[in-house]
This record gives C-alpha cells, sequence and structure tokens, in this order.
C-alpha cells in the first residue's frame, strides 16, 4: 500500500487535531494503520507551525510561543509491531511542500545563546536543487532535506522516567522545557498535561536533528507501545552538524519512507536508543576550511573545545565580511562540528569546518 498525509494550507496544527500533536504521549490516537513493507508519504509542518513569516525583520521571532514547538505529523500504526520489536524506516525521498524556509536565532536558546541574545531570522528561497537568501548573497545551499523529528511514542515507563530525569536537571539550572497544557496538541488529558515536550530526543527518538537521515537513510527504532505509533515533522531543507543557532533550514515540507519490522530485535540485540544507517547524499560537500577548537582553560571538556572552535570561526567569517549573526546562521546551516580528539588530556580538539563550495561569490581561505 502507497499511503500520502496531506495537512491543510494555512492551518495550525490545532485546527487539525486527528492529524498532527505536538507532545509525545504512550496514549496518542493513530491517524492511520500501515504493514509492515507499505510506503507512506507525509506531509509536515515547520517546526513553528506557520508563525514565522516571509517578511525582512525578527519581530515574529520575537514573539515565538515554544510552547507550540514542533507539530508532528502522526503518529502512524505498524500493524503487528509490539514492543520489544524494531522497527525499521527507510528514508526514500523529501523535500519542500512551498517555496519559503527560515533561519533564525532566538533569545534564550542556541548554542551560544548567551553571546547571540537578541532575536535575528534569514529568509530563504528553496528550489529543487539549492536555496538562496536576499540577506546572505552569494551564499548557495545545495539541498539535503530529511526530517529533524522522527520517533515512536514512549511507553508510560519512558514518560515517567524522562520527566524526573529532566526535573532534575532542571533542579541543577539546566534549561528544560517541562509538559505543560498550554499549546498542547491535543489539548485533551491527561495528554496535554503529561505529554512530553517535543524539543530534547529521547530513548523513543523525536528530536534527532541528524543530517544524515536524509534519503538513503535507514533508522532503527526501538518499539515500546504496540503499534509502534511513528511520527514525523520539523523537515530541514539541509543542516550544518551542531545546528547551532538553534534552527537549520526550517520549511513545510514532505517525507516518503517505508517500513518494516525486526520481530524482537530491540530485545534480542539489546537495543535501546535509535540506530542508523547514515544518508551517502548527506555529504556532498569536499573542499573545506576549518578552525582547531580547543579547551585550554578547562581540563577534558568538548563542550568547551566546541564553543571555542565556533567563536573562532565566527570570527574568521567576520574577518571576511560577514555580520557575527549572519555567520552565526551560516554554520548552523552548512558548518560541521567534528570532535578531532579526546586523549590528548587535559585539551580535547573539536573541529569547525565550513565548506567553500557554498560561496559562490566570494573567496573563503
Amino acid at each position: 500500500m502507497v499511503l500520502r498525509i496531506r495537512i491543510s494550507p494555512g492551518k495550525r496544527c490545532a485546527d487539525e487535531e486527528d492529524i498532527c500533536h505536538n507532545r509525545w504521549h504512550p496514549e496518542l490516537k493513530p491517524i492511520a494503520e500501515i504493514s509492515p513493507g507499505d510506503e507512506v508519504t507525509i506531509e509536515t509542518r515547520d517546526a513553528l507551525d506557520g508563525r514565522i513569516k516571509n517578511t525582512p525583520g525578527a519581530d515574529d521571532v520575537a514573539s515565538i510561543d515554544a510552547s507550540v514547538v514542533h507539530p508532528l505529523t502522526g503518529p502512524i500504526s505498524v500493524r503487528s509491531a509490539k514492543p520489544g520489536d524494531l522497527l525499521v524506516v527507510k528514508i526514500l525521498d523529501g523535500g519542500p511542500i512551498s517555496d519559503f524556509g527560515y533561519t533564525f536565532v532566538a533569545r534564550g536558546f542556541g548554542f551560544l545563546r548567551e553571546v547571540f541574545d537578541r532575536p535575528y531570522k534569514v529568509r530563504w528561497e528553496l528550489g529543487r536543487y539549492y536555496a538562496s537568501s536576499p540577506e546572505l548573497p552569494g551564499v548557495r545551499i545545495p539541498a539535503a532535506p530529511f526530517p529533524g523529528v522522527i520517533g515512536v511514542a514512549p511507553s508510560r515507563e519512558i514518560l515517567t522516567r524522562s520527566r524526573s530525569r529532566e526535573e532534575a536537571i532542571a533542579l541543577k539550572g539546566g534549561l528544560v522545557l517541562p509538559p505543560d497544557p498550554r499549546g498542547a496538541v491535543p489539548s485533551r488529558e491527561p495528554i496535554a498535561s503529561e505529554g512530553l515536550r517535543t524539543l530534547p530526543p529521547r530513548e523513543n527518538g523525536g528530536n534527532l536533528d541528524v543530517r544524515n537521515l536524509a534519503p538513503g537513510s535507514e533508522i532503527f527504532f526501538p518499539v515500546f507501545v504496540d503499534g509502534a505509533l511513528l511520527s514525523v515533522g520539523d523537515m530541514h531543507y539541509a543542516q550544518g552538524d551542531g545546528e547551532v543557532s538553534v534552527t537549520a533550514i526550517e520549511m513545510a515540507g514532505y517525507v516518503r519512507l517505508s517500513v518494516t519490522l525486526i520481530r524482537e530485535g530491540a530485545r534480542r540485540y539489546n537495543i535501546k536508543r535509535p540506530i542508523y544507517r547514515p544518508s551517502p547524499q548527506a555529504d556532498s560537500y569536499r573542499d573545506y576550511i576549518c578552525v582547531a577548537g580547543l579547551n585550554l582553560e578547562s581540563g577534558e571538556d568538548a563542550t568547551s573545545a566546541a564553543r571555542d572552535a565556533l567563536l573562532n570561526m565566527i570570527d574568521f567569517l567576520e574577518s571576511r565580511g560577514y555580520d557575527r549573526y549572519k555567520a552565526y546562521i551560516l554554520f548552523s546551516i552548512a558548518g560541521f562540528l567534528r570532535l578531532s580528539q579526546v586523549v590528548d588530556v587535559p585539551v580535547y580538539t573539536v573541529s569547525a569546518c565550513i565548506p567553500r563550495e557554498v560561496f559562490i561569490d566570494a573567496s573563503i581561505d
């Protein structure tokens, strides 16, 4: 069977609760059922549910309501899937369903959120093969579409465990979005009050933001509830490794995928997290320039090394004429943070790399 699940242009997730949700919960009602071996094409809303507009300025970013992130299409039940099985999802195709995309910096979010603390937005014109932007002239980004969010429903045990550990992180001062019925879809209880927010990835997958999940990839999800309950959303036209500004090139889009099952696969092979085979499409760049980041002031600290790499890359791009916010966004959608070594104690090396191919009107060297 080949199924297509369509969204209604101009409507938001709350207008279509029968096919959309923005919380993870084991009691979500399936919107469709497919069998192992079937293909399905799923249309998805953008990550902010239509609230970011194709207009200059960042007023819409400044007024973001984080309670609506991310509108997911689903869940889809897979016939005969049981807890302990392994759901195999093959990404076959994907792309935009409009010609508008966006990337932004939002106050309070992002890897360098204490440095980049004001709203900023870049708009993208999405073509079949490349994206370009009036805010970043001379830059062209190849299409490498993938779902930022893809996952199965958590079990009741995972729901409880996730809430407990995220509450503990919040008590230590960590940035956590706790369950909140405001903006929740579905709005019915107990899902609205209990449902897990979609920002962090968890055992069930979710907001993995792995750019390698482009067409040609395979993802293996442990099944935690009957039917698996697969959901997809947050389609990206392209993204760097790190998604450092908190966004990729965000878009409303579609993904075509197929599903199969490995009976008792998760239990038999002791798989407790999603595992995947990367897409060959995602690694189209061949020519990079890189900065070595080092944690010179703290011992064995990969986060500090990554920050050092990124800040020095932004300095480098600024010296080539890019505004610092534009440089931050450019790295978020095309750059790569790579862990280079973790053995030369006490200093680790993280490389921040930018592909030279994205610069069509300038020399970056």
